[in-house]
């Protein structure tokens, strides 16, 4: 229970900030409860609904316009129209190539110094991508296209693995394209929403111990990210964390090769 609690609060954490939430979570764990037999892949996914309801909350006026949206599609504006169809196509490849990656992966993910090496790299790759300068972009949501929808599917997918920053990763291929970081931001976080009720819902709901054993990391999950999540969207708006990241990384190789 007690690792349940304190992975929740780790996850409730660092979901708002570019730093991914599941290789926090997976160091965490592979450092202070290595004896552990949890899957930490459909273990992180279940913590990750815990912040989908802090996010559900903080963005409910963007979730409720894109509810209406779906059953009045006709009599919606463009943007709402836009938004939709982003969101429907980038979660769609999301399924499909995250499901993959995570049966995939989900064994080797588990072998604690290998796992911790490889996420220690994804970081770094991460941080890079983060220094990497950029442009400041002028896209907004009405300039949305297909191929927008498609490249954030793939990339969100990428996410399934540990140290690849979900949010940070998609923020920065959205700024890359051109688009305001605001604007960026707000999609990054929408298009994370069905990909984590999706995929508790095929891969966690018919794993009856595993919800019940975590419902204690759920709730912790979901109290630390709605009082975290304003300020560190702020923070993360407002600074880079791509050395941070960078530094996170070499700390996990370090780690990793001395275990």
């Amino acid at each position: 229970m007690i690792e349940s609690l304190i992975l929740g609060a780790v996850q409730g954490v660092t979901e708002w900030l570019p730093i991914s939430s599941s290789a926090s979570i997976l160091l965490v764990k592979n450092l202070f409860f290595n004896d552990s037999s949890i899957n930490i892949l459909q273990f992180s996914l279940f913590l990750h609904l815990g912040t989908f309801f802090a996010a559900l909350v903080y963005f409910r006026k963007d979730v409720f316009l894109i509810l209406k949206t779906v059953f009045q599609y006709n009599s919606s504006s463009e943007e709402d129209k836009k938004v939709l169809r982003f969101l429907v196509i980038s979660s769609l490849i999301t399924g499909v190539l995250g499901v993959f990656l995570i049966k995939y992966f989900e064994d080797f993910l588990n072998i604690g110094p290998v796992a911790t090496f490889f996420v220690g790299l994804f970081l770094i790759i991460t941080g890079v991508l983060q220094l990497k300068k950029r442009e400041v972009g002028k896209r907004d949501v009405l300039e949305l296209k297909t191929s927008d929808g498609l490249l954030l599917g793939v990339v969100q997918a990428l996410s399934a693995l540990p140290g690849f920053s979900r949010s940070g990763f998609t923020v920065a291929v959205l700024v890359f394209r051109k688009f305001k970081e605001d604007t960026a931001l707000r999609l990054s976080f929408l298009m994370s929403l069905p990909v984590v009720l999706g995929g508790n819902i095929f891969l966690n709901i018919s794993d009856l111990s595993l919800v019940k054993d975590n419902l204690p990391g759920l709730f912790t999950s979901f109290v630390f990210g709605l009082l975290t999540i304003d300020i560190l969207l702020r923070l993360a708006r407002k600074y880079n964390f791509g050395r941070f990241v960078i530094f996170f990384g070499l700390v996990a190789i370090l780690a990793s090769l001395l275990s």
